[in-house]
């Protein structure tokens, strides 16, 4: 998990970082025990040289995420707002919110709005619920903002409850739920009538959603009356190398109004 910046009295704000320590780690320390045993046998040096090639690409991705090589991780997050058709009044609801980073940058954004953040947390990643107060508090934004366990599969909301609804990299991510679309669908239950919403994802994936027309006439289906398409990748900001479909390059957003 990486710092993401500095605010304030010398406290650091932690929002982490998309690429994990393990995944350079793990492929740099075989890459190096396979390059110390090629002299025994010479065409393992092929597999040491692409586990190390895998190290550096994904230390050099992790090094544009961060505030301090690009800051392209924040940038990302950003689209979901620049999306999003809001006035920032009334309340709003941020899908899987990890440590807080785009609850936080919807209050810092709408400072009339009063945001919910929901993520189901757990052991498997390095976010908490206490990190997201914490972030929250260092940002100058406790007091408009919520977080609470959930899972995005049955939000713990009533139908139309928000006036606009977030997310960010989070619906493919959810294990209760096999139809991926329905988490989709979920989120917008408790959207109101004319409410706005915007959820940044790996829509491309054509495996987890299908065919993009497809999907966003389901979505119309559902009685939103607008919706479109944005390819994440298409951004200026984001340097080619991780445009590949493993990075960035399966992500896009899907916003409109119900």
């Amino acid at each position: 998990m990486g710092v993401e910046r500095t605010t304030g009295e010398g406290r650091e704000v932690d929002y982490g970082n998309w690429v994990s320590w393990r995944i350079i780690l793990v492929p740099l320390a075989a890459g190096i025990v396979f390059l110390a045993l090629f002299v025994l046998f010479w065409p393992i040096l092929i597999l040491a040289i692409l586990l190390l090639a895998a190290s550096a690409y994904f230390a050099y991705a992790r090094n544009s995420f961060s505030p301090k090589g690009g800051d392209v991780q924040r940038k990302i997050r950003q689209l979901v707002l620049d999306h999003l058709d809001w006035s920032g009044e009334g309340r709003a609801l941020d899908i899987g919110c990890g440590n807080g980073a785009l609850t936080i940058m919807c209050a810092k954004t709408y400072k009339n709005a009063a945001i919910t953040g929901i993520d189901y947390w757990g052991k498997n990643w390095e976010y908490s619920r206490e990190a997201c107060e914490r972030n929250s508090e260092i940002e100058g934004v406790r007091n408009r903002v919520a977080f609470q366990k959930a899972s995005a599969s049955s939000l713990p909301f009533e139908n139309e409850a928000f006036d606009a609804v977030v997310s960010n990299l989070t619906f493919h991510e959810v294990r209760d739920a096999k139809d991926k679309t329905e988490v989709v669908k979920e989120a917008l239950r408790v959207l109101r009538k004319g409410g706005s919403f915007s959820f940044q994802d790996l829509f491309l994936l054509g495996r987890t959603y299908g065919d993009m027309e497809d999907l966003l006439a389901k979505i119309k289906a559902w009685g939103v009356t607008e919706v479109e398409f944005f390819e994440t990748r298409d951004s200026e900001f984001i340097p080619s190398p991780l445009k590949l479909p493993f990075m960035v390059g399966t992500m896009g957003v899907i916003a409109g109004k119900k």
